[in-house]
């Protein structure tokens, strides 16, 4: 609770008054006992009185303008700290959760890192099962050519064989008949009869 400027005053005057009365009397309730002749251990009923109502002023003063504010502020540093405790829990346990989605980001980003790795792998298998087809079915047409190639080289080695044949029993037919025959006429004649042999073996 806050005070105005001109409580304060009044304040400030009412212990100045308690303090000067608080420093006269008990000097001068001495004076009087030393004219008196009291000795150091007297009991001097006038001071005892005078001392207890200072001390009651004094404590009713500072009850009612000291304390209250002393424990204003007390209770006010008191709210201050639980505050900034209250503030400090807060932000530990904004901390705590940045925290974990900040893991939970760190997960998120390693699995999609493994799918990705497991999608690259599938990919590389896929283009290695591709390329195997691919060199597969080249090797196979590249074979089927040489096949083919082959085949038709045989054929043309034995149409030439075949012909070479009928020359040559044309030519030994001609020496042993010692005449010049038809080459058309008995060229057809042993090719068919060279197929027929073909034919039955």
């Amino acid at each position: 609770m806050r005070r105005t400027t001109g409580e304060h005053m009044r304040v400030s005057r009412i212990t100045a008054a308690v303090l000067a009365l608080s420093a006269g009397l008990p000097g001068a309730l001495l004076a009087q006992g030393g004219e008196g002749g009291g000795g150091l251990y007297d009991i001097n009923t006038g001071l005892s009185v005078w001392t207890l109502i200072v001390f009651g002023i004094l404590v009713f003063l500072l009850g009612k303008y000291a304390w209250g504010p002393i424990l204003g502020a007390v209770e006010a540093r008191e709210q201050g700290i639980q505050s900034a405790l209250d503030e400090a829990a807060s932000r530990n346990e904004e901390a705590a959760k940045l925290l974990a989605e900040h893991k939970e980001q760190l997960a998120d980003a390693r699995r999609q890192a493994s799918e990705l790795i497991a999608e690259g792998k599938a990919a590389g298998e896929g283009v290695r099962r591709d390329i195997e087809e691919k060199a597969r079915a080249e090797a196979q047409a590249i074979v089927e050519r040489a096949r083919s190639e082959i085949e038709r080289e045989r054929d043309q080695a034995i149409q030439a064989l075949r012909k070479e044949s009928v020359d040559l029993a044309l030519a030994a037919a001609s020496r042993l008949m010692q005449e010049k025959l038809d080459q058309d006429r008995d060229r057809q004649l042993v090719e068919r009869y060279l197929s027929e042999l073909g034919s039955a073996g």
